[in-house]
């Protein structure tokens, strides 16, 4: 039950007559009156148990779009239903009209629409519906909380997809290259031609041999089409805010741009979020399902406050493949003891795969680099140029182990991030 501004007003007028008449036998009569009001309003509302309520799911949406929620309400009463009606999102759903007054007709229903703009990645929830049945003076009001899940699934934004167009002409260019079209050996045939001496017999043809008089070889065209496996680090380091973004998020948006641009270039992706244990996986997909598949495992990602344990990872990537790869590891280089974690992992990977390390850069370092007017911000470009120059010999250390290092700012990162990748395709590195 719940009583309205109507209701206090008209107490508060009860009480100009007291005064006039004071005692009790105007007091009795007062309350009286207010009551035998209050629970005839009751009993004349619609029974908020006699409704009926069905959701319609939003479904999907990415973190820059709107969705709608759409509640159908039935009044299967006697009465008419005069209610405020509230469907409970959280917070961060940013539901701007979710609390609605309603008017509903017995035997008749209505529909109300709740606008969504989430201001988060994640899964949002709305747990329940809370009912508030008027009665026809609107002094008091029925109420009732009907448990009515519903779920908002936000995807990441991609921002990062107005780089692709570019990166794309890069990689089109690229394989229009004799340099990529060179014949040797591999597993793709490419044509036939006469034998010269040097050539191995292996590669003799023997029935186009039988139909010249000639010997013939088959030429093959290395194999291009490799295998990308990309690396989240989800462990308390992707917590942090760079930039007024979470490290996680940024990371999110160069693994989305570097898959979508391997899977262009007709390579293998797989993708793997971890920290102590496997967070989300995403296997090589068939063409055109691969953004799809990621952007529903990474949308529920968040950071966990543990240290990552950086010994799993090769054997992760072991069971994703066994042979040569392209591993990108998408993590920090200056969280931690690099010497003691990072480094003789990327060592231990680099005697099979590929390996490139990238890690978001706060451009709060440069600013405090450069700002030396008083003695605090002395001590503060001191403090920033100490952590540039750790960051720099963590990457010296890792380029000497054969690995590739992107250290950028956030929104630097996945276009540079995938330049390194149009790059080792060019240079056959891959």
């Amino acid at each position: 039950m719940a009583i309205t501004g109507r209701f206090v007003l008209l107490a508060f007028a009860g009480l100009v007559p007291l005064l006039l008449f004071p005692g009790w036998p105007a007091l009795l009569l007062l309350c009286g009156g207010l009551l035998v009001i209050l629970v005839a309003d009751l009993l004349l509302a619609a029974s908020p148990r006699q409704l009926g309520l069905e959701r319609r799911q939003p479904g999907n949406v990415a973190l820059t779009g709107t969705a709608e929620s759409v509640l159908t309400i039935s009044n299967t009463g006697r009465r008419p239903l005069h209610a405020l009606i509230r469907d409970a999102w959280q917070p961060s759903a940013g539901a701007a009209n979710n609390v609605q007054l309603l008017d509903v007709p017995a035997g008749e229903r209505r529909r109300m629409a709740v606008s969504l703009t989430p201001r988060r990645r994640g899964d949002l929830a709305a747990p329940h519906v809370t009912v508030r049945s008027f009665g026809p003076l609107r002094f008091a009001a029925r109420q009732r909380t009907v448990p009515l899940p519903g779920t908002l699934r936000v995807l990441p934004p991609f921002h990062s997809k107005r780089h692709l167009p570019s990166k794309l002409r890069k990689l089109r260019e690229l394989d229009g290259k004799a340099a990529v079209q060179i014949r040797g050996a591999g597993t793709e045939f490419d044509s036939l031609r006469d034998y010269v001496r040097g050539d191995d017999v292996r590669s003799i043809d023997w029935r186009a041999t039988a139909r010249r008089t000639a010997v013939v070889v088959r030429t093959w065209r290395p194999e291009r089409d490799r295998r990308v496996v990309i690396v989240l680090d989800t462990s308390r380091t992707a917590a942090a805010r760079i930039d007024n973004e979470p490290r996680l998020d940024t990371g999110i948006e160069a693994a989305l741009l570097l898959a979508v641009l391997a899977e262009r270039g007709g390579d293998r992706v797989d993708f793997l979020a971890f920290d102590r244990r496997v967070r989300a996986r995403v296997e090589s997909a068939s063409k055109g399902k691969l953004l799809s598949e990621l952007v529903q495992a990474m949308a529920p990602l968040e950071a966990d406050l543990i240290e990552l344990d950086w010994q799993q990872i090769p054997g992760q990537v072991r069971a994703v493949s066994a042979h040569r790869s392209l591993v990108v590891l998408l993590t920090t280089i200056d969280g931690g003891a690099p010497e003691e974690g990072l480094i003789p992992m990327v060592a231990q990977l680099s005697r099979l795969h590929v390996v490139v390390v990238a890690s978001v850069r706060d451009p709060m370092l440069a600013e405090m680099k450069e700002e030396r007017t008083t003695a605090s911000q002395v001590f503060r470009a001191a403090a920033a140029e100490r952590a540039l120059l750790d960051r720099e010999a963590v990457s010296a250390q890792l380029r000497q182990l054969g690995a590739e290092v992107v250290d950028a700012e956030p929104l630097e990162l996945p276009p540079r991030l995938a330049d390194t990748y149009i790059r080792l395709k060019a240079a056959g590195r891959l």
